[in-house]
């Protein structure tokens, strides 16, 4: 038997240990449970307020506390700063090569006019040769112009991007330095205060959704052939009243492999050679605890 079987048949045990007290016709016994979860700090800091108690009802979402997070905030000022001071960098070509078109529409002017004048012999053929080397000369430079603007803008709106990646970043951090619930629960404890200074990933809390509880029970093989997940069945906690309540309860969950019978297991087969871990879950009212035991019968 691997360490993990062993685990899991001693756990079943200490579950079931107080069950059988009562004169009861069930199938299964088991203790009601709920899913639990620790929420840890997600930033390092210290904590600059933490409002819950044990015992509280949250709300998902809802905004318990934060962490201290002046720090991370003065980086994101400096990189929208950066930022902006990248972006005045930012070239209007059509602005900047306006005079060099300018200059280039009146040379083309000109050439109309050396063409025109040669034509009639008022003018010389090395008149328009030089026009027409003036106009390519500046062709070229305005093209030249247009590269290195463009090539100087790209680099900087690459530079802006790696900003706003930066300046996201922070949001994020920013984020997780608010303390919320992230599930509908109760506070089962608590783990931190108020001034602590935590690491990230230390547990403040823990939260158990207690609206739907489960009772975690083992049945034997011959029991499992009439039960099946989405089966109703009735649970009936022992409340320590003479008349217990009865829940309806459904099967969520059965284990595809067989174990042990851990040693104070019960089931209506008592001491059955193999059981099957079963979870039922059932809708709390506010009477149910967690620990507290409870009978299983189909």
């Amino acid at each position: 038997m691997d360490l993990k079987r062993i685990f899991t048949a001693a756990a079943a045990a200490v579950a079931v240990a107080g069950c059988g007290d009562r004169d009861l016709e069930f199938d299964a016994c088991g203790q009601i449970d709920a899913t639990e979860v620790t929420v840890s700090a997600e930033s390092s800091g210290r904590i600059l307020s933490l409002d819950i108690e044990e015992g509280d009802m949250l709300s998902e979402g809802q905004l318990l506390g934060a962490i201290d997070s002046m720090q991370i905030w003065l980086q994101k000022e400096e990189l929208l700063e950066r930022k902006e001071g990248a972006r005045a960098r930012i070239v209007d070509i059509d602005r900047q090569i306006a005079p060099s078109l300018a200059q280039l529409e009146n040379l083309r002017k000109d050439h109309g006019r050396f063409v025109a004048l040669l034509s009639k012999d008022a003018g010389t053929q090395k008149q328009l040769d030089d026009n027409e080397s003036q106009i390519a000369v500046l062709e070229g430079q305005i093209a030249a112009q247009k590269q290195t603007y463009s090539q100087n803008n790209e680099a900087t709106m690459s530079e802006i991007g790696m900003y706003d990646v930066q300046i996201a970043q922070r949001e994020d951090q920013l984020r997780k330095c608010r303390i919320t619930a992230p599930v509908s629960g109760t506070v089962l404890t608590k783990y931190a205060e108020a001034g602590e200074t935590v690491l990230s990933g230390k547990p403040l809390f823990k939260v158990a959704d207690m609206d739907r509880v489960f009772v975690r029970a083992y049945f034997s093989t011959a029991q499992l052939s009439s039960l099946a997940v989405g089966d109703k069945v009735t649970v009936i906690p022992d409340d320590g009243t003479a008349s217990p309540k009865e829940y309806e309860g459904t099967v969520t969950w059965i284990s595809d492999e067989a174990e042990f019978t851990p040693k104070n297991i019960q089931t209506r087969d008592e001491r059955a050679d193999m059981v099957y871990a079963v979870k039922v879950s059932l809708r709390n009212d506010g009477d149910l605890r967690l620990g507290m035991y409870a009978y299983i019968r189909k």
